[in-house]
């Protein structure tokens, strides 16, 4: 087998594998400034509980209407919501630490959310919701996960400055009246969006693998959020791209495959990133001994 055909042969052949690819592109991009932010926020572990956190009401939408991406869709926005917010009011009206009752949230939601899908689903099912089943993506999922994409680079553009001022220093937002309240909440709305898109591809237990490592990634090879923003994009459309073709010729799994791909770009990030990479850290000490 040639090169070319290893590479771009899957894509060429099969119309399934551009789908995927396609609805990997517009996540990768769509999760690069959310992955961004969320590990500026130091919130990188919330992106986990919320991508469980609408696990329940995407199985309310499988009970009530099956695989019906308007169903779970709707109730998987809605629920992921509705921990966003409860672990905030929670952390506000009571002694208990927001990490504490979002770890809460997750333990709870994804046992609900198991328990709905096994009363009426088969284990094949389960398996679909939590890891997803990206090479079945049709024209509605595509144009889903397009229109998600969309919505998050138009409204990260429109509040960058504000998302960027909130990461360092909240208190000076609110005190110039930047809305930080409105900028949390929006930023929090995008995060779940990009989830329960992301959910539909590659299920809830892998789609925030695609947002958090490619941008933990970008911290090895930028300084400026901006930079990062674009390392993230990059390194998740390498991802994206690489896990495909390997799930293809290995015969494995595509939603692990491009997840695991992701880590092992995040960990030569760690090795050799221009930026706090263990290896330019090496050589420049020894540079400067000699």
């Amino acid at each position: 087998m040639s090169l070319p055909d290893l590479l771009f042969g899957p894509f060429v052949e099969f119309g399934f594998m551009r789908r995927a690819l396609a609805g990997c592109l517009a996540l990768a991009l769509s999760g690069a400034p959310i992955g961004t932010f969320l590990i500026l926020r130091r919130m990188s572990l919330m992106g986990d509980v919320m991508a469980h956190a609408i696990l329940p009401g995407a199985a309310i939408g499988f009970l009530l209407s099956g695989f019906s991406l308007v169903a779970m869709t709707i109730g998987g926005t809605i629920a992921g919501l509705a921990v966003a917010l409860g672990a905030g009011v929670i952390a506000r009206a009571t002694p208990l630490r927001e990490d504490a009752s979002l770890a809460a949230f997750y333990l709870v939601s994804l046992a609900l959310g198991v328990a709905i899908v096994s009363t009426r689903g088969s284990n094949v099912d389960l398996l679909h919701v939590l890891f997803g089943n990206v090479l079945a993506l049709d024209d509605a999922a595509l144009y889903l996960v397009g229109g998600i994409a969309t919505v998050t680079l138009l409204s990260v553009a429109a509040v960058y400055r504000a998302l960027v001022v909130e990461c360092f220093n909240p208190a000076f937002l609110r005190a110039v009246g930047g809305g930080g309240g409105i900028v949390h909440l929006l930023f929090l709305t995008l995060v779940v969006l990009n989830l329960v898109g992301g959910f539909n591809a590659l299920g809830t237990l892998m789609v925030v693998g695609l947002i958090v490592l490619p941008a933990a990634a970008a911290t090895f090879w930028a300084e400026s959020i901006a930079g990062r923003i674009a390392a993230s994009a990059l390194l998740g459309l390498a991802a994206s791209y690489a896990g495909l073709v390997v799930s293809y010729h290995a015969g494995l799994p595509a939603s692990p495959s491009i997840i695991l791909v992701a880590g092992g770009l995040y960990v030569l990030s760690i090795l050799f990133g221009r930026f706090g990479g263990l290896v330019p850290r090496a050589l420049r000490l020894r540079h400067l001994e000699a």
